[in-house]
């Protein structure tokens, strides 16, 4: 009892700083919340909140482990909801879907969809990394700490991606064999229900009401996130300052124009001539899911925002949006596995000396498309894809060290267009499939997406 209480007060007394301006934020944001201003707004304010609180912290010298903790606490009530969402969406999209050729259609769709605009983002980020020539002028030592991740080989990769124990991939928050196996269920219940229908109404009805029920445990969940954002960009802030971005600032930028290029050129061209909408209407309607991946840098916590986004803002119907929200999450890295790896790649290069030629750029694209594939959608997936193309071009592995210090900058800008990629294909295999409400998408019918509570 006594040393809880030495720890207790040994916690207060170094952090009492930054808990009295947690307090006051939360309580803004509160009071914000209940005066119904939009959800958006109130994540972006608790964004700008964090990054002058985390700058105040790191200027001072201050412990913010308070605030770390309360991001913390954020993000694993999100990583809750990943995989009873992963598993329900899933299985209930595929059900519903009346033929298995139908659910091969949708499925091609996607896939496609998604290494395609990988493939033209690691494209636009190789372009801007040789215009910017990020890699100049820097000569910094490889940081003795790091360690560069192993590789494992393709064979092992598929073995990884397929389940064996989906009851322990579930308990070890594996979500692409878990995703496996949701689909093999549903597609079990659609073969099964075109032969004897009554024989799957019972559990077709469970999944519904179950997925009616973890909706609702996500709304919960989503109403903490300008909270929880305020606390992750503190921490951030507080821990890096903004002494370490400037020897790597070139690299920051180089990022930031390949990502937006890609936001406005590729989202913007599907949405503007395959979709046949207008894209600012669009991009409005979307900034729920940007503002929430920019700020948490996780393509799993955005997926219950996305979802809402989608269904009730850009009025793609359910079953779409079930099938492709969940499995973008996973798969849908144009950020971190299109143009970041490039851009890293021609980063190392310089700086280490190693010549490059368009071999090499069209093996960069290649690879990168492939990488992409099966990345986890949680802070710092990118390293994994980025070590994979190293490797491929024969570069020094640790090259990646060099540009760790800025990795959680430039991730709040990839998992921004992680998710909005993934909110693209959702409008492009709709349209496609006719589960597109263009009209009520025109008129602005939106449904209440329940965010603007305390």
């Amino acid at each position: 009892m006594i040393a809880l209480k030495n720890n207790l007060l040994t916690a207060f007394q170094t952090n009492w700083i930054s808990l009295l301006v947690s307090v006051v934020v939360i309580g803004i944001l509160y009071f914000l919340a209940r005066k119904r201003v939009n959800f958006g707004y109130r994540v972006l304010i608790a964004l700008g909140l964090g990054l002058v609180a985390g700058i105040f912290f790191n200027t001072f010298k201050f412990d913010a482990t308070s605030v770390g903790t309360i991001g913390t606490i954020y993000v694993n009530l999100v990583k809750m909801l990943v995989i009873p969402l992963v598993v329900v969406l899933v299985i209930n999209s595929i059900s519903s879907i009346s033929s298995l050729g139908h659910l091969r259609k949708i499925g091609v769709k996607t896939i496609s969809l998604f290494l395609i605009t990988t493939g033209i983002a690691a494209l636009i980020g190789l372009l801007v990394a040789l215009a910017f020539d990020p890699g100049s002028g820097i000569h910094q030592e490889v940081p003795k700490s790091f360690k560069p991740r192993d590789i494992p080989t393709f064979s092992q990769v598929i073995i990884d991606l397929l389940p064996s124990n989906p009851v322990g991939d579930m308990a070890n928050a594996k979500v692409v064999p878990v995703l496996i196996f949701s689909i093999f269920i549903g597609i079990a219940m659609v073969q099964v229900g075109s032969k004897k229908p009554e024989m799957i109404a019972p559990v077709k009805q469970f999944i519904e009401s179950f997925a009616q029920v973890m909706h609702q445990v996500a709304k919960y969940v989503i109403r903490l996130t300008p909270y929880g954002v305020f606390a992750l960009i503190g921490a951030m802030a507080a821990k890096y300052g903004l002494e370490t971005l400037l020897p790597l600032i070139k690299v920051i930028v180089a990022t930031y124009v390949a990502l937006i290029l890609h936001f406005v050129i590729t989202f913007g061209g599907m949405v503007t001539f395959i979709a046949k909408v207008n894209p600012i209407k669009f991009f409005r309607k979307a900034y729920p899911t940007i503002a929430v991946a920019f700020t948490t840098r996780s393509s799993y916590v955005t997926l219950p925002v996305n979802l809402e986004v989608i269904t009730k803002r850009l009025r793609v119907s359910p079953r779409i949006a079930s099938f492709v929200a969940p499995l973008g999450s996973t798969m849908n890295m144009n950020g971190c596995g299109g143009v970041w790896p490039a851009i890293v790649a021609i980063f190392v290069a310089r700086v280490y000396g190693v010549p490059l030629g368009i071999s090499e750029y069209i093996l960069i694209i290649l690879v990168s498309m492939i990488s992409s594939i099966g990345v986890a959608g949680v802070p710092g997936p990118a390293s994994i894809s980025t070590t994979v193309v190293l490797t491929a071009l024969g570069l020094p592995l640790e090259g990646l060290g060099l540009v760790l210090a800025i990795d959680a900058i430039v991730d709040m800008g990839r998992t921004a267009v992680n998710a909005t990629g993934t909110t693209v294909c959702s409008l492009i295999v709709a349209n496609s499939e006719g589960e597109f409400d263009r009209d009520a998408f025109d008129r602005d019918e939106e449904d209440q997406m329940e965010l603007n509570l305390a």
